[in-house]
């Protein structure tokens, strides 16, 4: 993927430092209540992967995680009671916050920005190109439709109007790029990582993390995914809660620090289509583990951002502070 900007940079950074100092806690005491957990397969999955492992292999026999590549059954799930803890886009999670009246709370901000135009051919050197242009994308209702609709309105152009903008599924997008059929879309990774490897005429036209961060100023980040639990739970287990997130942390480590092995289980639970995709797609993935009271400013700033382009974005208000999972200082 192209270069990210020196913000961008030193944001990543930043964010690895807390990783490194606020999330990887030691573990706290052992506690076997039964969690089950959904993650996304996508970014979300292959942070999680490590825990994944470790509860197919009956290291972490209490944890029983599924992957999904849909964000409505993680929704559903969460509301239903059949899930404790899922990853959602955060937009998603904020709906699901007003929806339910404060039901869950957020754990974790888990990914950064993932998002890519990519085409094949030249003419796409700024936003203001895409103008004129059909662009395919994924995830309408979501992170990537709002994101993607700021990015143009800042630029002058609107959705729709001046960029004929089609969604559709992630797979059958990078299939149609792959083949030729498609010329220009927008995907997240692994998705795009997988139709430049497989189609060499592809390029990484825009990232849309500096788009972003250039159309919104005031160091606002693209904040895409999260970590929620029903409240209830939380309330009901907390040390388990704190376990969950420990365990996290150390598998976002793992993946980080070894990032051969972590590919080879990201396409073992079929998150992508090769191990060969995967280690390409990691660098890329935006993976970070936020938690506590850092989670406020990181995922605030974006919040405020949809709301004024759209507050249905984010379910018609900016979630209050007691949307945020901050434990008690001990």
């Amino acid at each position: 993927m192209q270069k990210r900007s020196l913000l961008s940079i030193l944001l990543v950074l930043t964010l690895s430092v807390c990783l490194l100092a606020g999330c990887a806690k030691p573990a706290p005491a052992q506690d076997d209540t039964q969690i089950s957990i959904g993650v996304l397969k996508g970014p979300t999955g292959m942070g999680a992967i490590r825990l994944l492992d470790d509860a197919e292999t009956g290291k972490l026999a209490n944890y029983h995680v599924t992957l999904t590549p849909e964000p409505t059954d993680i929704v559903a799930r969460l509301a239903n009671g059949e899930l404790d803890i899922g990853a959602l886009p955060t937009n998603v999670a904020a709906n699901l916050y007003k929806k339910t009246n404060g039901g869950v709370q957020i754990l974790a901000i888990n990914c950064l920005g993932v998002l890519y135009v990519l085409e094949n051919g030249e003419g796409v050197q700024s936003v203001e190109d895409l103008r004129g242009r059909t662009l395919l994308s994924a995830g309408q209702g979501s992170n990537p439709e709002f994101t993607l609709n700021f990015i143009l309105r800042q630029n002058g152009l609107e959705p729709g109007t001046d960029v004929d903008v089609q969604f559709a599924d992630a797979g059958e997008i990078a299939a149609k790029m792959i083949s030729g059929d498609a010329d220009l879309c927008m995907l997240p990774v692994p998705a795009a990582t997988t139709v430049l490897m497989k189609n060499p005429d592809v390029r990484c036209a825009l990232d849309m993390t500096e788009q972003f961060a250039s159309a919104a100023g005031d160091g606002a980040a693209l904040t895409q995914g999260c970590l929620v639990a029903r409240r209830a739970f939380i309330e009901e287990h907390p040390a388990a809660v704190e376990q969950f997130l420990a365990a996290y942390a150390a598998s976002v480590q793992q993946v980080l620090d070894d990032l051969d092995a972590a590919a080879e289980l990201v396409a073992k639970y079929e998150i992508t289509g090769s191990a060969q995709i995967a280690r390409r797609a990691l660098p890329d993935a935006s993976i970070v583990c936020i938690t506590g009271s850092d989670m406020i400013p990181a995922l605030g700033g974006y919040y405020q951002v949809l709301f004024d382009a759209d507050p249905a974005s984010v379910g018609g208000q900016i979630p209050g502070e007691d949307f945020y999972y901050v434990p008690a200082a001990k």
